[in-house]
């Protein structure tokens, strides 16, 4: 017997305890999470630094959509990158200093959409145009730029993941 399957996350509702206004990002960054879970399921690790034409590999962008919303919450925190997010940043999508595997990258990207959603819930909308500044350089943003960027970003990535994952699939 078949499974319904639900609707597309933003036809769910609400998710709880985000303000209205941040109902896009939550929506958009759940539904990337399903799509990445659903996509990589049983995908070989040795697929994971392929880079079919030159382009980004699967282990790059599984690890440029954590680093990515990790990096853009807290800027839109208001808080400067660590010595550690700025070196995880350095190491995206180099297979010889990451020693990971699909399951590792995958749970990573779940926990970092958790910690955003958890995120989410601390900002009311009173406060999202408040100005952020971004990297050393502190080029102009808000707090709503920031979250909507992290939102739109992550679906980004996550349409070249798509892409990038039936190519490799499809060579093998």
């Amino acid at each position: 017997m078949a499974t319904k399957k639900l609707p597309e996350a933003w036809l769910r509702g609400p998710v709880e305890n985000i303000a209205p206004l941040l109902q896009p990002v939550a929506h958009a960054l759940l539904q990337a999470r399903e799509e990445v879970n659903e996509l990589l399921k049983d995908f070989p690790n040795e697929l994971l630094w392929i880079k079919p034409a030159g382009t980004a590999s699967t282990g790059f962008h599984l690890q440029h959509l954590s680093g990515v919303l990790d990096r853009l919450f807290t800027y839109a925190d208001g808080r400067m990158l660590s010595d550690q997010q700025l070196t995880f940043l350095k190491l995206e999508g180099d297979p010889q200093q990451t020693n990971t595997s699909v399951t590792e990258l995958v749970a990573n990207f779940n926990l970092q959409v958790d910690i955003a959603i958890k995120q989410l819930q601390k900002w009311n909308e009173k406060t999202l145009t408040e100005f952020r500044g971004v990297g050393r350089a502190q080029l102009p943003s808000t707090v709503i730029g920031l979250l909507f960027h992290a939102a739109e970003h992550t679906m980004r990535h996550l349409g070249q993941l798509i892409v990038t994952v039936k190519v490799i699939r499809n060579a093998a």
